[in-house]
C-alpha cells in the first residue's frame, strides 16, 4: 500500500505495512488533516475513529520516518526524530525520501491519498 503525503506544496510518499492497523487506515484515505508538533519530534493529527488493533504489538520505539497510530489517544503520528519505546504505538509504515517538511511550523495542513 503506497501512498502520499501533500505538505506545504511538497510531496511525500510513504508505504505501508500490511497490516490489520495500516489496512485500516488506508481504508480512511483520503484524509485532510493538519498535523501539530509534540515533543520537537513528531507531527500528531487525530482521527475521526480509532483503528483496528488486531495483531498489534504491545508497543515500539518510533524511528526517524516512521507512520504509526498511537492507540490509547487514536492518533496518527509521524516521527521526524529518533523516540524511545512507547506502550500503544504501532508501526503503520515508513516515510521515503526528504521528510524535513515535517519540522517546519506548529500547524501543517497535510492531504493523505493512496498513491496513483
Amino acid at each position: 500500500m503506497l501512498l502520499t503525503i501533500k505538505v506545504n506544496g511538497t510531496l511525500l510518499k510513504a508505504k505501508l505495512l500490511d497490516n490489520p492497523t495500516a489496512r485500516d487506515f488506508y481504508s480512511l484515505l483520503p484524509l485532510s488533516l493538519t498535523l501539530k508538533d509534540y515533543a520537537s519530534t513528531e507531527k500528531i493529527a487525530y482521527l475521526d475513529r480509532k483503528l483496528s488493533t488486531e495483531q498489534a504489538p504491545d508497543g515500539i520505539a518510533g524511528k526517524k520516518g516512521d507512520i504509526t497510530y498511537y492507540a490509547p489517544w487514536g492518533n496518527l503520528a509521524i516521527f521526524y526524530k529518533d523516540f524511545g519505546y512507547a506502550k500503544g504505538l504501532i508501526k503503520l509504515g515508513q516515510l521515503e525520501g526528504d521528510f524535513s517538511v515535517l519540522r517546519a511550523g506548529s500547524d501543517l495542513p497535510v492531504l493523505i491519498e493512496p498513491a496513483d
